[in-house]
Formats: structure tokens, sequence, C-alpha cells
């Protein structure tokens, strides 16, 4: 009995373990194929946390707010108004507004005059500016306040 036990042991040990063949999935026709890399887990417990690095490219349009940028690009400083007889704010914004917040209809362009003179309301310097913010440190945040505009504009 205690010679076949040991045989019977020695035939377990000695088997080999199935090798499972991984099966190949072909992209047909209209089918998305992965092409990346996996992600990394970072942790399992309490829930899984996984790293998940992107790159991409973010389009963007100004759309009706175009004319103060074009203006930047000139040396102007543009802000909107309210056409709206009706409107109960008669100063400017900057940043501009396409349509009034009041009256829901299109803003008008106006430039301000050159210089723009104004009051500092405040200002700080930013010694780290963090990630996506493409200025070289240290530089001034400075909002100003300047006569006639319903915003304080921040530099």
């Amino acid at each position: 009995m205690i010679k076949k036990r040991r045989q019977t042991a020695k035939k377990v040990q000695t088997k080999k373990k199935a090798q499972t063949k991984k099966k190949v999935q072909t992209k047909g026709k209209d089918e998305t194929k992965f092409v990346g890399q996996a992600t990394k887990i970072r942790q399992k417990e309490p829930a899984t946390v996984i790293e998940w690095p992107r790159s991409l490219t973010h389009v963007h349009t100004y759309g009706m707010l175009s004319p103060f940028f074009e203006g930047l690009r000139k040396g102007e400083l543009r802000a909107t108004f309210c056409p709206n007889e009706k409107c109960p704010e008669k100063r400017l914004w900057i940043p501009p507004r396409a349509h009034c917040p009041d009256r829901h209809t299109e803003m008008t362009w106006k430039a301000l005059s050159n210089p723009v003179i104004g009051k500092i309301y405040a200002f700080t310097e930013v010694v780290y500016a963090g990630i996506g913010i493409e200025l070289s440190t240290p530089y001034w945040q400075v909002d100003v306040e300047i006569p006639g505009l319903a915003t304080i504009p921040k530099s």
C-alpha cells in the first residue's frame, strides 16, 4: 500500500502542465485595435487605482470672442457692452462676453483708448505656475480696476 502511494505521488509530480494556447484575435474591418500599453496598477485595495498617462491635442476656438485676441495682437484692449437700451448694465466687460448676461443679446465691441490707466486692485508673484501654464516663472499676476468696466480683469 505504501509503495503504491509513493508511485502515484511520483506520477503526479512528473505530470506535465498542459500548455494553454493564447487565442489571437484578428481585427475585423470596422473594429478598433488596442495599440497602447497596459496601464500600471498603483493599488488594488480598498479600490483599484491605475495610472493613465495621456497626450492629446485640444482644439479650441475663440468663436465670438476672437476680436478680443485679435486686438491684443495689435496692441489694443477691446471690451464688450450690451447694445440693448433696456439693459441695466451700461459698463464695459473685460474679459469680454459674447452675450449679455442680463438681456441675452449679442454684445458690441469697443476698443479702449491707449494708454489704459487703472488702479491696481490686487497682485501676486507667481513662483510656481503649475502644469499647463506655459509662462516662465517668476511672473506677476495683477488685477487692475479700470474705470468704466463691470469687472476687475486679471493680467
